[in-house]
């Protein structure tokens, strides 16, 4: 037996049913499933491997012909199948296996359950059945942030009897009087930077690190608010706010703290200038510095403090911090145009990472900054900058896992009432596009992954975990925007296997997550890196020391670009290079946490959870008066045919006309009275080669003449 899966093997034995005999089938690794569960209504596939390289190449696993579900309380059958071998019964060379899946997704029944294989006599981990699988994954993985906090005591009955903490870098020269790195002596410079979450497994705090971060934990409050409720029991649960919300201001406030008020310009980090480090957090005496004011930390409060500003003008005991917010979001927005972008900004003299943007990226915050100011402000100046420069965003021509930030702020721009209609209907049509010819990144597609949630070799670097959440989401958008509906039950698929993934169903058949066997996980991340939880601590490991890290932390992941010394990472199939630990060389390439990794998963996960359907909550934040929106097309892109669907306002005479990229009119639909209403069209595009089009439709009536344009890709 391989030593990566010792850990499972000595925690199995308390999860087997009591109602097992001496003669019962005993746990395998080789039949994964999602340790928490399944919603009732989701696709529900086993993957049973039999590893062919890597760590456990030794190991051989063939399932029998009968499989079942079994009540874990009770043993009774509840479902029966066969498994059926995945691709031919070739080797999935990412992990490393050849598999079979077993579907049983018809079993709805609430309950408790796990796969049993009469002919081995073997079974797999527990797994739930309940719409509300995910409730308690989302509360414990959410409260990393409580944990990561700087400046605050950690203390029952927030914290566990065994995360307890005082507070942290509140002594001389630290965080309420940091000096500033380029000037260390100079007295007049020093800053309350106190506050904050830690940004990884570091002490340090990093401005830039924090956009994509409270960018996505917004879009999920707003893309599905029931999901985050007022009882996640840290220190303002049941103060009427949402706890996601009270988590969000406390990184805020620190973010207020590193901007200078005076000009609006931003301080891109807090930290130490030493590697060494305390455990627990409130042990570390470091002196603590502040970096200089730059370009891409001026940016990202922007579009933070705007963003922020819109979602908290829901909740009217928050108007004056949300004025605040807008005030200061414009002064860092002014700051960054009176301002050279910057790119070598941080000396890396703070320890350890570089906060600095390149430019190219910077342009992209700039545009992610503008939709934000746009929306908290109703200013066409923003609306200006980002119809001018939204082509500067990488996603308008590859839509992919990265810089998801400035996609998310696209996708937000084009549900405006009052953006400009050739802007959105260009960032819909693109992610449109990507979606229908990216299978790379989109849609599920039963030949490219045994586990079920590919993604290329490429993205098993650094942070894998973080990419295969960030796909997750990018399907989700499709659903929850409605761009594709005819295929929304492949783009809800993809996201909710980059979840099992995570969740247990890998060639590890790990949990990603700390320390949640409390919650459900049979086999979890036992050890990390972070200073808190470091080597010879008695939170170094769950299975051997008195407390283990504290539950809930997304791991980095798989990482087949590792470059230090353990054996047994970097000679594995992507999927397979992982390894517990925390003292192994640069441990921190595999298992070191992130708040960005954190925030990426939690939207994710939060979009399944507290059983409500997929919601199409479409972001109509602007108040201005618009021309009618009159065409929707579907669906787009499309080959050969399309319907056009169109509201005239008041009877009128009617033209709809078909322009090519160049501007050209190159068909007329329509050109004829029609009455006021609801009508369709049904057109035929056969005779279109591949390209991008757009329909323009006009409606001159008695009273007024109504206007509006979208456009559309034909794909052959």
């Amino acid at each position: 037996m391989s030593n990566q899966n010792v850990g499972m093997f000595l925690l199995v034995l308390i999860f087997i049913p009591a109602v097992l005999s001496a003669d019962a089938p005993v746990f395998t690794p080789y039949i994964m499933i999602d340790q928490f569960g399944y919603r009732p209504g989701d696709k529900k596939v086993a993957v049973i491997a039999d590893p062919q390289t890597g760590y456990n190449a030794a190991d051989e696993f063939v399932p029998g012909q009968d499989y079942a579900v079994k009540d874990a309380v009770t043993g009774e059958t509840v479902f029966e199948g066969s498994p059926v071998i995945w691709n031919g019964g070739q080797t999935h060379t990412q992990s490393g296996d050849r598999g079979w899946w077993f579907d049983f997704s018809d079993l709805d029944a609430e309950g408790a359950y796990y796969i049993y294989d009469a002919e081995n006599q073997v079974c797999s981990y527990n797994f739930n059945i309940s719409p509300y699988v995910y409730s308690d994954v989302l509360k414990t993985a959410f409260k990393m942030y409580y944990y990561n906090r700087c400046s605050m005591e950690k203390v029952e009955p927030w914290a566990d009897a065994r995360w307890t903490d005082d507070v942290s870098f509140a002594g001389p020269n630290q965080d309420t009087e940091a000096r500033f790195v380029d000037d260390k002596n100079n007295d007049d410079l020093i800053r309350d930077m106190s506050g904050g979450w830690f940004d990884a497994g570091d002490y340090n705090k990093y401005v830039t690190f924090t956009e994509v971060v409270i960018h996505q934990l917004l879009d999920a409050y707003e893309q599905n608010p029931a999901a985050w409720t007022d009882d996640f029991n840290i220190p303002k649960s049941g103060n009427g706010l949402p706890d996601v919300i009270d988590e969000i201001i406390y990184e805020l406030d620190w973010m207020k703290k590193m901007q200078d008020m005076e000009d609006g310009g931003v301080h891109i980090k807090i930290g130490s200038i030493t590697y060494n480090s305390g455990s627990p957090p409130s042990t570390d005496s470091n002196a603590r510095y502040y970096g200089p004011k730059c370009s891409s930390s001026a940016l990202t409060a922007a579009s933070v403090f705007a963003h922020a500003a819109v979602v908290l003008s829901g909740f009217s005991r928050l108007d004056d911090y949300t004025e605040d917010l807008i005030i200061r979001a414009i002064l860092a927005w002014e700051w960054f145009e009176d301002n050279d972008l910057m790119e070598n900004c941080d000396s890396q003299e703070i320890k350890a990472g570089d906060a600095d943007v390149n430019i190219n990226d910077q342009k992209m915050m700039a545009v992610t900054a503008a939709v934000y100011l746009f929306a908290a402000t109703d200013d066409d100046y923003y609306n200006d900058y980002v119809t001018e420069h939204y082509q500067d965003v990488e996603a308008v021509w590859w839509w992919g896992p990265y810089r998801l930030a400035s996609g998310d702020a696209l996708l937000y721009y084009a549900c405006f009432l009052n953006g400009d209609p050739f802007v959105q209907d260009d960032i819909l049509a693109s992610k449109i596009t990507q979606a229908v010819t990216n299978r790379t990144f989109y849609r599920f597609y039963d030949d490219n992954d045994l586990y079920r949630a590919h993604m290329p070799d490429a993205q098993y670097h650094w942070g894998s975990n973080n990419v295969k959440s960030d796909i997750g989401n990018l399907n989700y958008d499709l659903v929850f925007y409605e761009l594709d509906p005819l295929n929304n039950d492949q783009y809800l698929e993809r996201a909710l296997c980059s979840l099992h993934y995570m969740h247990g169903v890998n060639p590890l058949s790990k949990v990603y997550l700390s320390n949640v066997y409390e919650i459900g996980a049979d086999n979890c991340v036992n050890i990390m890196y972070h200073s808190w939880f470091a080597p010879g601590t008695k939170w170094d490991n769950v299975l051997t020391s008195e407390c283990g890290p504290a539950p809930g932390y997304v791991v980095g992941g798989p990482n087949k670009s590792y470059s230090g010394s353990e054996s047994g990472i970097s000679n594995q199939p992507p999927q397979k290079a992982y390894k517990d630990g925390n003292a192994y060389d640069r441990s921190w390439e595999i298992t070191e946490p992130s708040i960005y990794c954190q925030s990426t998963y939690l939207k994710l996960l939060s979009k399944f959870v507290n059983g409500h359907p997929v919601s199409n909550v479409k972001l109509n934040t602007q108040k201005k008066s618009h021309d009618f929106k009159l065409i929707r097309n579907y669906p787009n892109p499309f080959n050969p045919s399309t319907t056009i669907e169109y509201t005239v306002p008041e009877a009128g005479h009617v033209k709809m006309e078909v322009f090519n990229i160049q501007g050209q009119r190159i068909k007329i639909l329509i050109d004829e009275k029609k009455s006021a209403g609801h009508h369709a069209f049904h057109w035929d595009a056969a005779d279109f080669g591949s390209d991008v089009y757009f329909f323009k439709i006009q409606v001159e009536s008695f009273n007024d003449v109504y206007s509006d344009v979208k456009k559309f890709v034909v794909i052959k």
